[in-house]
């Protein structure tokens, strides 16, 4: 079986022996809306839970909208327009808008990715800026939440007279479902607090994971820091296998994410009748498998269809190599899935620990290995010795440890794939 998976810009074509027990698991979506324009004006003008956004922008004088950075891709060229607009008309001039790239603790975006984050339009009008999670005097100190968590949200935006955020609504590792509250935190948050909600005391909690809300801890921890930060207005919509618009869900940041969070319960949601002995999968290419750091999403995703003592091959191409220099010193100093977890149970939350620490939880009940050929063997710690600089190879060695009659999924989509074995749900409940 021949299967095109999702890897870099151009995609990879993955053979597996016809006499192995292979089943594609795609991406299942809602149809692409025929009118997206009407869909954008329809929920600005009509929004769930909250009045009007013109309405709401009437009076003020500023804006800040927060907006996914270069490793999502979220439609903003497309969804910003219809928003921009309505905020001028209610009196709010280009130059009290101001543009924030969410990066959490990821990298700044460069000029080049800033126009294709934004469109070349937007990107040259407009005041956009890059957050940056490590530099405490850009932030406004708002307190504690209920549960301790230190609250430092990026003054560029608490300045603003409107709180606004765009995004898209996919499964998320840890907080069952991207978007919303999000683009608040980690999205402009700074370190202190991002350090905190992907400690281990988040990282290890079982409800947060991919698909869960309703009881997921770091969910609501996320809603509360949000709610602090007065996020007073979203624009998520959902995308179909091919990144199209196929849903959108505009209005008050909890009960507009809500909808559309059961919007892809209804629409996107592969309930499978028994979980597989091994996957395929993807870092869901380009641009998210630009660096080894993203794996674990597909991995994490997977891990929802494989049984126990399973094995997981990912494959990405990793352009960009391993990620932040925190991130690449952790991985190359790597010595087992174990050890690492227990090396950071107490320790300070040092950058980036929490993607190695779910890859490492994840280790301890699959194997896993790599086809990632940006990532060099050296860079990989223990790891190197279950990744592949052959792609054939990587797949021989899946198939070889299959028991007889083993069954394997394939996932081209990695993570944008929302999969469910029945008899696994109780391990995710």
């Amino acid at each position: 079986m021949r299967t095109r998976f999702a890897f870099g810009n151009l995609g990879i074509d993955v053979s597996v022996p016809d006499s192995v027990r292979a089943e594609v698991i795609h991406c299942r979506s809602a149809a692409a809306l025929d009118n997206v324009q009407d869909a954008l004006d329809a929920a600005l003008d009509h929004p769930i839970g909250c009045a009007p956004l013109a309405e709401l922008a009437a009076g003020k004088h500023t804006a800040a909208i927060s907006v996914c950075d270069i490793t999502r891709p979220a439609p903003n060229s497309t969804t910003l327009p219809p928003l921009l607009a309505r905020l001028h008309r209610s009196g709010i001039p280009v130059e009290g808008v101001t543009i924030l790239i969410a990066t959490g603790l990821h990298r700044g975006a460069t000029d080049d990715e800033i126009r294709k984050i934004l469109g070349p339009g937007i990107a040259a009008k407009y005041r956009v800026v890059n957050h940056d999670a490590t530099r405490p005097d850009q932030h406004r100190f708002l307190g504690q939440t209920r549960a301790g968590t230190p609250v430092h949200i990026d003054e560029r935006l608490m300045a603003a007279d409107l709180h606004i955020s765009l995004g898209f609504i996919e499964q998320h590792l840890m907080l069952g479902f991207s978007g919303g509250r999000k683009l608040i935190v980690p999205g402009v948050a700074a370190q202190e607090t991002i350090k905190v909600i992907h400690s281990p005391r988040f990282m290890r909690e079982p409800l947060a994971t991919e698909g869960s809300v309703a009881n997921n801890p770091l969910h609501h921890e996320l809603l509360e820091i949000a709610a602090m930060a007065r996020h007073d207005f979203i624009l998520d919509v959902t995308l179909t296998r091919g990144r199209q618009i196929s849903g959108v869900f505009a209005g008050d940041p909890v009960k507009a994410h809500a909808a559309g969070v059961k919007w892809i319960e209804k629409t996107s949601l592969n309930r499978l009748d028994e979980p597989f002995d091994a996957a395929m999968t993807s870092s869901a290419g380009y641009p998210l498998d630009l660096t080894f750091y993203q794996t674990a999403k597909g991995i994490t995703a997977a891990a929802h269809v494989v049984k126990p003592g399973g094995t997981i091959l990912l494959v990405g191409e990793c352009a960009e190599g391993i990620g932040s220099p925190a991130f690449a010193k952790m991985l190359a100093e790597f010595k087992g899935c174990q050890e690492f977890l227990d090396d950071i149970r107490t320790t300070p939350v040092v950058q980036d620990q929490w993607q190695l620490e779910r890859l490492a939880l994840a280790g301890l009940k699959h194997r896993l290995l790599f086809y990632t050929p940006g990532a060099r063997p050296e860079q990989l710690g223990c790891l190197a010795k279950q990744a592949f600089a052959n792609l054939d190879d990587a797949v021989a060695a899946l198939v070889a440890e299959l028991p007889a009659g083993g069954r394997v999924a394939l996932i081209p989509e990695g993570p944008y794939a929302y999969a469910r074995a029945e008899n696994l749900e109780a391990a995710f409940a």
